[in-house]
């Protein structure tokens, strides 16, 4: 289970050094390759092989209706294996997708994690707290 924020930068080459809490959680899980993909809100979706797998057969059988999200999703990945340094090459055209350039916020968000520019992320962050809470989360115990 992947949880917790970290802030990192990408180097010239467009890696990433993946924090070792994350790292150990991808190679407990990992049967393969990291699977990188665009996500419509701006970020990059990263997934262990297993989850990746799950998440494909999902998108794979959504109604004709919604071939652009697969092509969003499925059309759009990319495998990468993490170096013997930990780290992960974020492809240029999933960078330029997600406008990555350096700094970057690594999410975990349970099975998967997320991939933002940092910038992007608080700004987008901020508007959701200034919107107020959702009526589905008043409701909720904390």
């Amino acid at each position: 289970m992947f949880q917790g924020a970290s802030a990192l930068n990408l180097d010239s080459k467009g890696r990433m050094s993946v924090p070792a809490k994350h790292r150990d959680a991808l190679l407990v899980q990992g049967e393969g390759p990291i699977t990188l993909t665009k996500h419509p809100d701006g970020c990059l979706l990263l997934f262990p092989r297993p989850e990746w797998e799950t998440f494909m057969a999902r998108v794979a059988k959504l109604p004709m209706d919604a071939h652009w999200w697969r092509r969003i999703f499925l059309g759009n990945a990319a495998e990468m294996d993490l170096d013997s340094a930990g780290r992960v090459l974020v492809s240029p055209e999933l960078r330029a997708a997600a406008g990555l350039e350096k700094e970057v916020i690594l999410l975990g968000m349970g099975s998967h994690l997320e991939l933002w520019d940092a910038a992007t992320y608080a700004a987008k962050e901020q508007t959701a707290i200034a919107q107020g809470m959702l009526e589905v989360l008043k409701q909720f115990n904390f």
